[in-house]
């Protein structure tokens, strides 16, 4: 399976985030998005994620379910984790891997994976940033899609779970997966690295 960008272009409040962007990243591979602030690494992912449109070129994916959307194929996560406060951890990843087709690890399985087994029943008002940040990353697991996009992956994470992250991460590369992650920082995670340069 490969992903395959070619002469994308994006261009938002007609200003240009940018143009002529090609790259493909293969199965078991990742590729880091870096460069300054709104140079538009979060922009690219969200394109991909199919919830913005190119403005030019082509977004594919080769291999893998012919009859899925690029967007069918892809897990995003964002800034923002999506997360509802009455909703324990548990519905959560109930709610998700249903939404978005299931075949992933159980739901109690992804919570004890990312060091949340002990918050299952606790209503998610109550968890820390760090913890709403790995119930977001559970989810990768609940519902298992080839193609991750992870912006700034470890936001609000502390040593300990920058590691559990690493290990998800390695663990989906090596199973074919793919991963494009936008950073500003190193995370540890093996990648090739895409800088885009200007500022959006």
């Amino acid at each position: 399976m490969r992903l395959i960008a070619d002469q994308l272009a994006c261009e938002r409040s007609a200003r240009t985030v940018f143009r002529d962007l090609s790259f493909t990243v293969e199965a078991g591979e990742a590729l880091a998005v870096t460069g300054p602030n709104g140079a538009g690494k979060s922009t690219l992912l969200r394109l991909v994620a199919g919830l913005l449109r190119p403005s030019a070129g082509t977004l594919s994916i080769d291999g893998g379910d012919a009859e899925a959307t690029v967007a069918e194929r892809v897990h995003y996560l964002g800034h923002k984790d999506a997360v509802k406060p009455s909703m324990t951890p548990l519905e959560t990843l109930d709610f998700w891997s249903r939404f978005l087709g299931g075949r992933g690890m159980p739901a109690e399985d992804a919570l004890e994976r990312v060091g949340l087994g002990h918050a299952a029943a606790l209503p998610s008002a109550y968890l820390s940033a760090g913890q709403r940040r790995r119930l977001s990353l559970a989810r990768l697991l609940a519902a298992r899609r080839p193609v991750w996009l992870l912006d700034e992956p470890t936001n609000a994470l502390d040593a300990a779970s920058q590691a559990t992250l690493r290990g998800i991460c390695k663990d989906h590369l090596a199973s074919g997966g793919l991963i494009m992650l936008a950073t500003h920082i190193e995370t540890g995670i093996p990648a090739r690295s895409l800088a885009l340069g200007g500022r959006a």
